[in-house]
């Protein structure tokens, strides 16, 4: 008798693990985000205006290391974001420009980073905050004229990661 208590004890145990494993609490979500408007070269991406490969079906995924420099977040399989003879359109601006980011996953932010041509042009506080969906911020382009290629970065407060976003203007 005590034999078949233990063995409906560890079926029950089978049966009910793989429930739990399902329906229990989950992990932190990554963070994910993108700069949607003006569009980056990844929204251009997903919005089928430039033929790209597998950008297309997740713009928010160009994560990297903080620190780095390039379109396509040092990840390989993005490489053609930083490719600048693909036929990215440029969006026409003034000298002040509204950057949106679309967050599909929140994290505490550090900062939002803005360079042309490898020199900074705005440092944005995150102060740690956890993001809305939407973040915009107005950035002076200074004395920029012409077609100029705005790299974006989202610095994580809690990672070691940042998100990048390349966005090609025509200033004037």
């Amino acid at each position: 008798m005590k034999l078949n208590r233990k063995l409906v004890a560890a079926l029950a145990g089978a049966a009910v693990a793989p429930v739990l494993v399902v329906v229990g609490p989950t992990g932190v979500a990554s963070a994910h985000g993108y700069v949607n408007a003006p569009a980056s070269r990844q929204a251009q991406c997903a919005q089928h205006v430039v033929s790209c490969g597998a950008i297309q079906w997740e713009p928010q995924s160009v994560e990297g290391p903080k620190g780095l420099r390039s379109c396509n977040g040092g990840l390989p399989q993005f490489a053609e974001l930083n490719d600048n003879n693909k036929g990215w359109r440029a969006t026409k601006v003034g000298s002040t420009v509204n950057f949106t980011w679309t967050f599909t996953a929140r994290h505490r932010t550090s900062n939002y980073e803005y360079y042309v041509g490898g020199t900074k042009v705005a440092d944005v506080n995150g102060n740690g905050q956890q993001p809305p969906a939407t973040v915009t911020h107005s950035v002076n382009l200074g004395g920029h004229t012409g077609r100029q290629t705005v790299l974006a970065i989202w610095n994580i407060a809690d990672t070691g990661n940042a998100f990048y976003a390349c966005v090609d203007l025509e200033v004037g």
